[in-house]
């Protein structure tokens, strides 16, 4: 699927927090099955409209994510579909092992939700920036991984996620952050697309010179970052991987042989990632350059999202600079 994302002074911005909330109600309306589990921070985490429709199908479980996977996973177990909630540094952050034991070593088809992850979360400070959720969650067993780019693709990896046998954690912020794709987007389960093309031609034929991977609204600077370099004459194609595990390789193998190198995006650490989980797949595959954007081996901070960004290199400006780098 090709896909060009069109920029406007007035982008409509939502967290993809609100898209997991509709998402769930959804899911909820199609199976009685689907049943919801929070850790005291409902509202926050957009549980707030699914307990109000289905009360009795929504258990508050209190400041208490270790239990609340045990809790989960019993469920599962009789055959109800739980989607448990809370934020990505409490879960999996502090029930990690309780996610791997109870949910993943039984595989148990409980789905997984961090909010607030990332540096985004801003003022609230390392203690509550999850930089390394990522990386826990795809070393497991079993675990299906999702970093959705916005509030549509939120929704829907939601909806899907809630069709399928498989422990699944899902990624979520707490900003807003625009969205970038149509409500008929088509989600294809979890598939890599392209979403912006390179629009540099040479005897009349699109190349590209570099291809860009990202996941999760820090997308979007990497498509302003594309529309800059072109300016330059330098041509990048940009794609969505919103499923981290299992990767996509089938598209990533295709996408490879069109590109000299590739830079990987990411709001995270810069290892145990995307960028990671691509390395060590191309590494054995298809050998080709890449370098990779993402926080590299620090802690988070207080201080604005965009500021934060600026700060750990995140921007478009950034980004653009990484390319350039990769191609002197």
């Amino acid at each position: 699927m090709l896909r060009e994302t069109l920029f406007t002074s007035k982008e409509e911005e939502k967290p993809t927090r609100d898209g997991f909330g509709e998402g769930l109600v959804n899911a909820g309306k199609l199976d009685d099955r689907v049943v919801a589990l929070c850790a005291d921070l409902t509202e926050s985490v957009r549980m707030d409209a699914f307990r109000v429709q289905f009360p009795l199908r929504f258990f508050e479980v209190g400041i208490t994510e270790q239990a609340m996977s045990g809790v989960a996973s019993g469920m599962s177990s009789m055959g109800y579909i739980p989607f448990m909630a809370s934020y990505a540094m409490f879960s999996p952050g502090r029930n990690w092992e309780q996610i791997r034991t109870t949910i993943a070593y039984n595989n148990q088809p409980v789905k997984i939700v961090g909010a607030h992850s990332g540096i985004s979360v801003g003022p609230d400070g390392a203690t509550h920036q999850a930089l390394e959720d990522i990386g826990l969650m795809r070393m497991i067993p079993n675990m299906h991984v999702f970093v959705p780019c916005d509030a549509v693709e939120a929704k829907l990896v939601t909806e899907y996620s809630a069709t399928t046998k498989y422990p699944t954690y899902i990624r979520l912020t707490r900003e807003k952050t625009p969205l970038m794709l149509p409500e008929s987007h088509n989600f294809n389960n979890g598939k890599s697309y392209i979403m912006h093309l390179a629009k540099i031609k040479t005897g009349g034929e699109f190349i590209h010179k570099v291809g860009v991977i990202a996941c999760g609204p820090i997308i979007y600077e990497a498509l302003k970052a594309a529309r800059e370099l072109e300016k330059e004459g330098i041509g990048v194609t940009v794609v969505n991987m919103p499923q981290i595990k299992p990767l996509d390789t089938a598209f990533l193998l295709r996408f490879v042989k069109d590109v000299r190198s590739i830079v990987t995006v990411e709001e995270h650490q810069i290892s145990g990632g995307l960028g990671s989980a691509i390395t060590e797949y191309l590494s054995l595959h298809h050998p080709i350059h890449i370098a990779r954007v993402g926080v590299e081996d620090r802690f988070g901070q207080s201080g604005k999202p965009q500021e934060l960004y600026e700060e750990y290199g995140l921007t478009s400006k950034h980004i653009a600079e990484k390319i350039r780098s990769i191609i002197r």
